[in-house]
């Protein structure tokens, strides 16, 4: 992790390292966590400021999170939603390249020059 994007976390309100003496920043096995909740966010494609507001809602109580965001369960549900959209379209893809690949493999085996990619 370059430290210009733990700088940009920090800029965006998303990580609040411990600052030493010295005014060097001090990362801590929960910031760690935090870190890959907010890279797990962001790849899903929400935004820096919904992850802001989420951020707190995520205070681990043993396994759970915190119920602590009711405001934001209506966005929550539509991130959600727009999600499983995703994944949805991600499956389907993946089925058409497995029967793609289920096609063409015995005919490479066989035949290279049967299966050219341009």
């Amino acid at each position: 992790m370059s430290e210009r994007l733990l700088r940009y976390y920090e800029e965006q309100g998303l990580l609040t390292p411990r600052r030493r003496a010295s005014g060097y920043r001090e990362y801590d096995a929960d910031d760690v966590d935090t870190v890959r909740g907010i890279r797990t966010l962001l790849s899903a494609g929400l935004g820096t400021a919904t992850i802001a507001e989420l951020l707190p809602c995520m205070a681990d109580v043993g396994e759970l999170p915190a119920p602590a965001c009711p405001d934001m369960l209506p966005e929550l549900y539509r991130e959600r939603e727009r999600i499983s959209d995703a994944v949805a379209g991600l499956l389907a893809a993946r089925a058409v390249l497995d029967r793609v690949i289920a096609a063409t493999a015995p005919a490479v085996d066989g035949a290279p020059e049967a299966c050219r990619v341009s």
